[in-house]
């Protein structure tokens, strides 16, 4: 087994606080890469990621989600929306979020704090979905359906990882439920 694939799945925390520090471009590139390289239903590659890094639109960005849990938006260093055309691809929400687990582990194993903001079939602070909120501000075309966002910026605190056996193995069945 890869110990450092492992390692790399048992240490990834959410991360809303981050430092202020800019993710370095190189980091951000292999971030990317790792979305973009994401495997996806006959290689159909539904998806488009908008990097945002204006600072104004990521605190406007961060009204997207109701009950703040899209907060962490406004001290984040960048996000990457990922969008979805749901007319090239049936299953372009499993390949979105493909991509967002790609990143969302790419992130952690380069040191960079992550959190995955659920889109879909949410709803924003003013009564609108999460999505035409979204769409308002970053201006991607009606054919494109939101899946998430991923905000990232350098952590303010290292959180603890995951010890191997404190996973859930009572969820494992073997042959039959």
């Amino acid at each position: 087994m890869n110990e450092q694939m492992l390692e790399t799945f048992l240490n990834r925390r959410s991360v809303r606080s981050y430092t202020g520090e800019a993710v370095p471009m190189e980091k951000l590139n292999q971030i990317i890469m790792a979305g973009l390289s994401s495997a996806s239903s006959r290689a159909a590659r539904p998806w488009d990621l908008i990097v945002v890094r204006d600072k104004d639109k990521l605190i406007e960005m961060s009204g997207c989600r109701l009950k703040g849990s899209s907060r962490m938006l406004a001290g984040a260093d960048v996000a990457i929306v990922v969008v979805g055309d749901e007319e090239r691809s049936d299953v372009w929400i499993e390949d979105c979020s493909v991509v967002m687990a790609n990143m969302h582990l790419m992130a952690s194993a380069l040191g960079v704090g992550s959190c995955w903001i659920q889109g879909r079939d949410r709803e924003a602070i003013d009564g609108e979905t999460t999505e035409d909120f979204l769409r308002r501000i970053l201006q991607f075309p009606a054919e494109c359906r939101l899946e998430a966002i991923l905000s990232l910026g350098m952590p303010d605190e290292e959180l603890p990882g995951r010890a191997p056996e404190s996973l859930p193995f009572n969820k494992v069945h073997i042959n039959k439920y």
